[in-house]
């Protein structure tokens, strides 16, 4: 497999030339003293670094390697632990904490690319600092000044890391079952019984602490998700001079044998009346956990962009170097046997829709997380209100659509080598693995595409919805006339969405089935228009550039691409949309 290098240049002009994060930085007082666009520069080259020199090498042999465990212990695989000092030490995982406790204060735009290098790297080690990172968000966002000031400082700074205990062995999506207990105590603390699984970096040794935040109920809680409360439970108590005390009454039953992501830790875990604290009020659990959802699902979307550019990094250095057959047009390469692969229809479509998915999932994460930077800084309540809204109706397609297109473009990777990627020392099979899961996580793509549907389209009458076809529409009406070969199909395909938008908006008041028939497929069609907005906005910053730099010629080539092959995908998932519920229905269980 290639040696990764981080795309900085590409990173670059997402953030300066399409979306000029510098003057957004400069209108928000509170980034304004904080970061501009050499900061950046100076720190995304930096982690780029750490990337690439000490985390991508850990990638193959952790995943030979994997994670073990023995009597509750859990060892991570060789070498993490010394790449994990690299990244604690440099300050990576408080990048965008708050400075109070210690953090560095990055928007949302900026870690956003240093969690996509870091996943391209290795996506198990990148793991760790990420629900380390959620952890913070909602201890940040709902915790007393005492727990933040007691925890913060050393999650930040990396010595202790966190986990989100959510999921139960018979609760997954509907968290209003859990059964996991929480007692009050005098002395203000609660007792926290009860297991859960599927918990990333429950147990490792890459710390000397975790901090869990376990969902639980309280004895009086009302029934159903109502009744859910947020418990900060310490691994290792921590003494009130920050000292470290001792082990909490709760342990690692098992870790789970994988597909893939085989350096992460997937744990049980076992809380048999273990001292917590509670975070916010009672029964305000999911209102905390939802905190740091926005940001996660966004950080799994990122994982599949990852991947694929990961695998794209890899596939394009083979189709230059491997030679077989002849150009359909004659030889190109006289002075060998053969000509390279990337001669070949065929390759170029696969490479060419690697390309166009990577490069519009990293502006479609951009752009997302900037709306993010806005709803947190923005001191003008309509800009926050409209971003947050828009954050809402995004954040599903971002986790979903990202990932989907992810597992395609490494499929796409995998096939360019052809039977060497079948092979496991070729590294492509691999990021096919690890990638299945960014599907699955966080909430499955099928409950993304219902959330988008159920919650964020029919939930407000399509009131947020309005807010992205508005702001393509008045992009479209201000563009130069030189963009039109973009604009025109970008038009029919904002149409079409309005249409099947305004659809859906009506066929679910007369039968509830319609939401989730169309659901996943009404998200792909919103995936690829979203795309296509960016591409159009990535074309407008590149128009006119092809001569002085080859970067820009191949960023208006890859836009044609796009337009041309990948956007008219909406038009077969459009009629699937528009098929409805019936057939879905006509077989009894039995029939199946």
């Amino acid at each position: 497999m290639a040696d990764y290098k981080a795309p900085l240049r590409d990173m670059s002009f997402v953030l300066n030339e399409v979306f000029e994060a510098g003057k957004l930085w400069a209108q928000l007082p509170a980034l304004a003293e904080t970061v501009d666009d050499e900061t950046a520069a100076a720190i995304l080259e930096e982690a780029g670094k750490v990337a690439a020199g000490s985390i991508a090498p850990t990638n193959r042999s952790g995943d030979e390697e994997g994670c073990s465990w023995n009597d509750g212990v859990v060892t991570t695989p060789a070498g993490f632990i010394e790449a994990y000092n690299t990244y604690a030490e440099g300050g990576w995982v408080g990048v965008g904490g708050d400075p109070q406790f210690g953090g560095m204060g990055m928007p949302k735009m900026i870690t956003a690319q240093i969690e996509e290098m870091i996943n391209s790297a290795n996506l198990s080690f990148g793991l760790y600092p990420m629900l380390t990172a959620g952890a913070c968000l909602s201890i940040h966002a709902h915790a007393s000044e005492e727990l933040k000031e007691k925890y913060l400082p050393n999650m930040y700074g990396g010595t202790w890391a966190g986990s989100m205990c959510l999921t139960e062995p018979h609760a997954g999506t509907d968290l209003g079952m859990i059964r996991t207990k929480a007692e009050p105590q005098a002395d203000g603390s609660y007792k926290v019984t009860g297991t859960k699984i599927f918990i990333t970096g429950g147990e490792h040794d890459l710390t000397e602490n975790i901090i869990h935040l376990v969902l639980a109920k309280l004895p009086d809680a009302p029934a159903g998700a109502k009744g859910i409360s947020l418990f900060l439970v310490p691994k290792l108590m921590v003494n009130d001079d920050g000292s470290l005390g001792e082990r909490n009454s709760l342990s690692c039953g098992s870790i789970e044998h994988k597909m893939g992501i085989k350096g992460s830790a997937t744990c049980v875990m076992n809380f048999d009346n273990a001292t917590g604290y509670i975070i916010d009020a009672p029964n305000k659990g999911l209102a905390a956990m939802f905190t740091m959802m926005n940001y996660e699902r966004l950080g799994v979307g990122i994982q599949g962009l990852s991947l694929g550019e990961r695998s794209y990094q890899s596939a394009i250095e083979y189709a230059k170097d491997r030679i077989q057959s002849r150009a359909p047009t004659g030889p190109v390469a006289q002075d060998k046997q053969a000509d390279p692969i990337i001669v070949h229809p065929d390759v170029r479509r696969m490479l060419l829709t690697m390309k166009a998915l990577n490069e519009g999932g990293r502006a479609f994460s951009s752009y997302v997380a900037m709306q993010l930077d806005i709803a947190k800084y923005s001191e003008e309540a309509e800009a926050s209100k409209r971003a947050e809204e828009l954050v809402a109706l995004l954040t599903p397609i971002a986790k979903a659509f990202l990932t989907d297109v992810g597992l395609e473009s490494t499929i796409h990777g995998q096939q360019i080598f052809g039977g060497h990627g079948f092979i496991r020392e070729w590294g492509q099979e691999q990021l096919i693995r690890d990638c299945r899961i960014t599907q699955i996580y966080e909430g499955t793509n099928g409950i993304q595409s219902l959330d988008l549907a159920g919650r964020k389209i029919v939930g407000n009458g399509g009131a947020f919805y309005q807010h992205f076809s508005n702001e393509v529409k008045a992009f479209i009406s201000s563009a130069d006339s030189k963009l039109a070969e973009f604009t025109t199909p970008l038009k029919a395909a904002i149409e079409n969405l309005d249409d099947l938008t305004a659809w859906l908006l009506a066929e679910a008041k007369n039968n509830p089935n319609e939401i989730g028939a169309a659901s996943v497929e009404y998200l792909q069609v919103f995936g690829y228009t979203a795309y296509a907005y960016m591409w159009a906005l990535m074309a407008r910053a590149a128009q006119g550039k092809e001569q002085e730099d080859d970067f820009y010629a191949s960023k208006m080539g890859t836009a044609r691409f796009f337009f041309a092959r990948l956007l008219p995908r909406t038009q077969s998932l459009s009629s699937s949309v528009k098929a409805g519920s019936e057939s879905l229905y006509l077989l009894d269980a039995a029939q199946f």
